[in-house]
């Protein structure tokens, strides 16, 4: 894995860098940046050189060492298999914590104290550093948090943390002033089409993802692209058939499913944005009615937003995009 991994987070990693040549790494980062954009490869990544048997002070990415802090187990809990670097988040330590906790609403306070309090009071296993990486830190109750508050500010020797959010705002204020900022920014739209020709998926979809592999990947899944397609079909045919039939047909079959329902639209509007650009030139009345269209699928974004009943929106987008 290591930092050469990390693709479009050139601050990030040059701030990271700089850390370990001086030897002076903070002893509680804060991980900040939307979905998808590399904060937990990083995260991975500081750890494999905190204990590397060989740093340079990268990690050599070689030694048994950097092998097992990047290696999770097959079995739950699906942590790494170094002893020395632990990973927290919710619902990951279930036969541990036993059937009389619950973490449905965040990471819970019985978490922190038997994965993390009973452990940092200790030193490292095997000598160079204990690190601690907690996935989606804002999902840390309040209980949880204040626990954690006194080992983040004075961690013993050699221990470090940390803390993965894509909604810092959602920290307590005092962990957000007990943890030093390193922020992830969205990722570049080439950036995105070099990780899923990398997976062979296709980099169509590299416009609709807001900067987020995560979000790409699962946007070329082929099922999801064949029920865009469709969704954009319909839509079409809604917008040129010579009565309101199709509109309503339009909105009676996408159902209440919002997530799948905005992604189709982010498509539809993506697909009016290309053929504005592409008329431009050549047909100027053409890109001024794609952009007309493509601000009423905006509107009806919005109305989704708004918790509108996706038929009913449907179908006035439907009317709507017949007078545009």
């Amino acid at each position: 894995m290591g930092f050469g991994a990390i693709l479009g987070q050139g601050p990030a990693v040059e701030t990271l860098g700089a850390a370990l040549g001086s030897g002076r790494v903070h002893h509680a980062y804060r991980f900040e940046g939307p979905p998808g954009v590399g904060k937990e490869l990083a995260a991975f990544a500081l750890a494999q050189a905190l204990v590397c048997e060989a740093p340079t002070p990268f990690a050599c990415e070689k030694c048994s060492a950097c092998h097992r802090a990047v290696t999770l187990a097959e079995e739950d809990p699906k942590v790494p298999l170094h002893p020395d670097v632990v990973l927290v988040g919710r619902g990951l330590y279930g036969s541990l914590l036993g059937s009389g906790v619950s973490e449905a609403t965040g990471i819970s306070v019985e978490q922190i104290r038997k994965v993390v309090l009973a452990r940092s009071g200790y030193r490292p296993h095997e000598g160079r550093a204990l690190v601690f990486l907690v996935r989606d830190a804002e999902e840390l109750t309040l209980q949880a948090a204040n626990a954690l508050l006194k080992t983040l500010e004075e961690p013993s020797d050699r221990t470090h943390f940390v803390l993965l959010t894509s909604r810092p705002r959602r920290l307590l204020d005092t962990v957000r002033s007990r943890t030093l900022a390193v922020r992830f920014a969205p990722l570049s739209e080439e950036v995105l089409v070099e990780l899923l020709q990398a997976r062979g998926l296709s980099p169509s979809v590299a416009a609709l993802a807001q900067g987020s592999a995560e979000l790409a990947f699962q946007l070329a899944d082929p099922e999801a692209m064949t029920e865009r397609e469709a969704f954009l079909t319909a839509a079409q045919k809604a917008m040129d058939a010579p009565d309101l039939a199709e509109a309503i047909a339009l909105g009676q079959s996408r159902g209440d499913g919002r997530d799948a329902l905005r992604e189709q639209l982010g498509y539809f509007a993506q697909a009016l944005a290309d053929e504005c650009r592409q008329n431009l030139a050549r047909d100027p009345a053409m890109a001024e009615r794609a952009a007309r269209r493509h601000a009423v699928v905006l509107s009806t974004l919005a109305e989704i937003d708004r918790n509108v009943q996706p038929t009913l929106a449907l179908e006035a987008m439907a009317a709507r995009l017949r007078r545009a």
